[in-house]
C-alpha cells in the first residue's frame, strides 16, 4: 500500500479522460490558467506600502491568546 507506480497514475489519468473528456479538461485547464494569471496581476498591482495581511492575523491571534489567559487568571 506504499507509493503509487506509474501504472496507477496512467490508469487514473485514463479514467479521468474517459469521464470528463478531453474538451472539458482543456476548458478546466484554460480557466485555471486564467485564474493564476489574474492572481499574479493582482499581486503585482497591490500597493507596496500596504501592510501584509498575515501580520494583522498574527496580531489578532496573539491578542486572543492574551485575552484568554487573562480571563483564565480572574
Amino acid at each position: 500500500m506504499g507509493s503509487f507506480s506509474i501504472w496507477h497514475w496512467l490508469v487514473v489519468l485514463l479514467v479521468v479522460v474517459m469521464v470528463f473528456g478531453t474538451r472539458k479538461l482543456k476548458d478546466v485547464g484554460t480557466d485555471l490558467g486564467a485564474a493564476v494569471r489574474g492572481f499574479r496581476e493582482g499581486m503585482r498591482d497591490a500597493p507596496a506600502d500596504a501592510p501584509p495581511q498575515s501580520g494583522h492575523i498574527a496580531q489578532n491571534a496573539a491578542n486572543s491568546v492574551q485575552n484568554a489567559s487573562d480571563s483564565a487568571r480572574h
